[in-house]
């Protein structure tokens, strides 16, 4: 598999199935977030927990890749994550709603594995849209 068919397989695939026991195929022990600017070591047991964490508030989510780009070992993707609000999220209580989220992730891929990942998902926006959140 090249880099970007390697990142659709682990979000379409993988995540979207919760399928925790494969990560060790696709995440790299010295994989790092980025976040506003930082490096934030995870490592394959960050990865888990971060998924875990999404799972408890979107327990029947999964992803779409829409559109990918890639530049060597990194892939943009584009992609739409769809599930039910069942779980409390930044104190907004679960509302039981089909979402539907749009987002990028930019992934950098070594030796076969995620060594680098960073995004952004449009919540807010959606949440917005919903009426779950309202302007100040």
């Amino acid at each position: 598999m090249d880099n970007r068919e390697i990142v659709k397989r682990f979000y379409e695939v993988v995540v979207s199935g919760d399928l925790l026991e494969e990560l060790p195929w696709y995440i790299s022990e010295a994989c790092v977030l980025y976040d506003r600017g930082k490096s934030v070591p995870v490592g394959l047991e960050g990865m888990k927990q971060h998924l875990v964490a999404v799972r408890k508030t979107y327990p029947d989510f999964t992803m779409k890749i829409t559109r990918q780009f890639a530049d060597g070992d990194y892939v943009i993707s584009e992609f739409l994550m769809e599930g039910t609000h069942k779980g409390e999220w930044l104190g907004i209580t679960p509302t039981h709603k089909r979402l539907f989220i749009t987002g990028v992730d930019i992934d950098k891929v070594m030796d076969g594995k995620i060594i680098e990942h960073g995004g952004a998902m449009n919540t807010f926006e959606t949440f917005f849209e919903q009426g779950l959140i309202k302007p100040v």
